[in-house]
């Protein structure tokens, strides 16, 4: 069996976007589970992404109250063998594969967001520093961004980075 995975982080709604993306929402539908590393801003956003799907989520910096008291700082799952964590924030970018590697050391793919800056690297041991950038707040970046990927067989394959 193989669950189809729709990762997006730092929607910030409605300060950057009125509403997700269609783009976002049709892939929310296709996906089997939804990751949304934080910084989602409103509570109305969750409910929506609730509505095309399972959502693993976790709170950012920019929530508030409502969000905190729905999510966790970090968030964890098996996915077909894969173990995930979510979390918003992983702090600079230098030595970050090493730190995440002491901090999530049960960990295949780390999700992650708060930088809007699309990552994926390969810690030492080997796990996935993924970060989808953001879908409606491209910051520096030349395009808004989100990645799709399917979790199969404890193995994470066909990972795509999509620009909006």
């Amino acid at each position: 069996m193989t669950t189809r995975l729709l990762l997006i982080s730092d929607t910030h709604i409605p300060g950057r976007a009125k509403r997700l993306p269609e783009t976002v929402l049709r892939a929310a539908d296709a996906a089997d589970l939804v990751i949304h590393a934080g910084d989602w801003v409103a509570e109305s956003v969750l409910d929506v992404l609730e509505q095309h799907g399972e959502v693993l989520g976790v709170y950012g910096n920019n929530d508030g109250a409502d969000l905190r008291a729905r999510l966790p700082e970090v968030a964890r799952r098996t996915v077909e063998g894969v173990r995930f964590a979510v979390v918003h924030e992983t702090g600079a970018s230098a030595r970050r594969e090493i730190r995440m590697d002491e901090t999530f050391p049960d960990t295949d793919v780390l999700v992650f967001g708060h930088s809007h800056i699309p990552w994926h690297t390969v810690s030492p041991r080997g796990m996935r520093l993924l970060n989808p950038g953001s879908p409606t707040d491209r910051r520096r970046q030349p395009v808004h961004t989100m990645m799709i990927a399917v979790a199969d067989d404890g193995e994470l394959r066909e990972l795509e980075l999509i620009s909006l």
